[in-house]
């Protein structure tokens, strides 16, 4: 009788252990909020998501250079203003139609028509899109545009029908109503490796696995994917020491990633994204609007105890542009710390250092923000600038620098590139036509340096195109619009023992959001 209740045990674990194996989930923190709309989303948590739900025409490998995805082939005009894409027949959204060229001249169409999100990559550049058959879309440009391909990135296909059966009207884009806003705000119309599950907004997004993806997925990769809204400490490290977390958000303090990195089984990923760290002063209001009291708080910010200390492994960034990205600049100036010249630059403006009181936001979710700010406030009282630091919501941030007025003198930020090349930045940080977006406090509004960044962003050639970003990095560096703090190391805790992270073990990808495509995670 014994031998049988053994024999019975033995046969219930071999059972339970043939059910866990492989598959298991994989839960992510971020900071809030996520938007899942293909042409509203483009911050961190979004573009995660998004790489996750849909699907591209071409995407980007470890490299950042384009592979065929959707696309299976294209080829360009002599001028290449006409760029032709013949598309994969066996591409099947989550309803199980299938993918065509309609849905994919949709998708832009939309995306510039709403004029949100990643629509900046397109807007004033694409003429139009054709549909030549099922299978072959064609982009026809403006103007040249040389990194063209890459934004195609951000061009995520959505079902076209899908769309339409759920527009509410009416709504601001005319007989388009809302143009399914509102449906695509907690529903996903993608053909992505992963399928919407659940999303309670202010809590967290729930995907599962497409079992009729086209391409075939691991099956260790995670049957479910949880992206969670919080980056509060305690909660991170509760759920890690409980394994109810798999990847913790880089947004966690040194003291946290510490305490991390002690738990059994728990390791941190560090790697260099493409990120840089900015306070963005407003050039258009007193007395950030004058280059000679930027230029004293450039002087007298102390990078290396932020570089040291706060943010150990990070480097001082050199200029606007991480030097990972293509066409950097190494050579751009670098500020340090010199008091007597910060008093130099004080003397030559027209405010007085104690004239004003400078506010500083930096984003609740990320605490060592704080750090910077109360170290940036120490630096300024050595010259008599005023400093007031502001712990502010991303949300609320997002919401500030929708407008000159209400932006503040300066927003401590991270940002980086939306395809792999220094224009993306540049364009992205600088560019009159984001100026009311989160990326860009600075409210330059210069139309000089507009026509500099299309022209440079038009030009074909990678080498004369790499020059003319070079001549922008100097030139926005002289401006100093932007305190260039310094170019992170992304940190993750992730669970070691029993998760295979390509991202960890160093395959980085320099696109952002595509660290985090699930399908290429295993969990065990």
């Amino acid at each position: 009788m014994k031998g049988k209740i053994v024999v019975v045990v033995g046969l219930v674990i071999l059972s339970i252990g043939l059910v866990a194996w492989g598959g298991g989930p994989l839960r992510a923190t971020f900071a809030w909020p996520t938007y899942i709309d293909p042409a509203v989303g483009s911050d961190f948590s979004s573009s995660s998501s998004l790489v996750n739900l849909y699907d591209s025409l071409v995407y980007p490998d470890a490299k950042g250079d384009p592979l065929p995805h959707v696309a299976t082939a294209w080829e360009t005009s002599d001028d290449t203003l006409i760029w032709t894409f013949h598309l994969r027949d066996d591409v099947t959204f989550h309803d199980g139609t299938p993918l065509t060229a309609e849905d994919v001249k949709y998708s832009m169409d939309r995306l510039t028509t709403i004029g949100e999100g990643y629509a900046f990559l397109f807007l004033g550049r694409l003429a139009s899109t054709d549909v030549i058959d099922d299978y072959t879309v064609q982009f026809n440009l403006a103007q040249p545009f040389g990194p063209f391909l890459s934004t195609l990135y951000r061009l995520y296909i959505l079902n076209k029908d899908v769309v339409e059966a759920n527009i509410e009207t009416p709504g601001p884009y005319g007989d388009k109503g809302d143009y399914g806003k509102g449906y695509l705000l907690v529903n996903d119309a993608g053909s992505g490796p992963y399928v919407l599950k659940e999303f309670r907004l202010e809590e967290e997004l729930v995907m599962t696995k497409n079992p009729n993806y086209w391409i075939p997925i691991d099956v260790d990769a995670p049957d479910e994917v949880r992206f969670i809204g919080t980056t509060e400490a305690a909660t991170v490290r509760t759920m890690m020491s409980r394994k109810e977390l798999e990847i913790a958000d880089q947004w966690q303090s040194q003291e946290a990633l510490v305490a991390l990195d002690a738990m059994e089984g728990v390791d941190i990923a560090a790697f260099s994204p493409g990120t840089a760290f900015y306070l963005m002063m407003n050039t258009r209001i007193p007395p950030t609007d004058d280059i000679h009291f930027r230029k004293a708080m450039a002087w007298a910010t102390d990078y290396a105890t932020v570089v040291e200390y706060i943010f150990p492994g990070a480097f001082q960034a050199c200029g606007p542009i991480p030097q990972n990205i293509p066409g950097a600049d190494p050579t751009v100036f670098q500020y340090y710390r010199d008091l007597d010249k910060a008093r130099e630059e004080l003397a030559l403006s027209k405010y007085s250092a104690d004239e004003y009181e400078i506010e500083f936001h930096w984003i609740a979710e990320v605490p060592d923000e704080e750090k910077v700010a109360l170290s940036f406030m120490s630096n300024m009282a050595d010259i008599g600038i005023n400093i007031k630091v502001v712990k502010v919501p991303w949300m609320s941030v997002v919401e500030e620098m929708g407008a000159v007025e209400t932006s503040p003198h300066i927003v401590s930020i991270f940002d980086s590139s939306h395809y792999p090349e220094a224009g993306s930045l540049l364009e992205s940080r600088y560019h009159s036509n984001s100026a009311p977006t989160w990326e860009q406090n600075e409210w330059l509004l210069d139309t000089g340096l507009d026509a500099m960044l299309e022209s440079a962003i038009n030009t074909v050639d990678c080498a004369e195109r790499f020059a003319k970003y070079a001549g922008l990095q100097h030139m926005i560096t002289a401006l100093c619009p932007t305190i260039f703090l310094f170019e992170q190391v992304e940190k993750h805790a992730y669970q070691s023992a029993y998760i295979d992270w390509p991202t960890a073990a160093g395959e980085v990808n320099p696109v952002m959001g595509y660290n985090l495509a699930a399908r290429f995670i295993k969990v065990d």
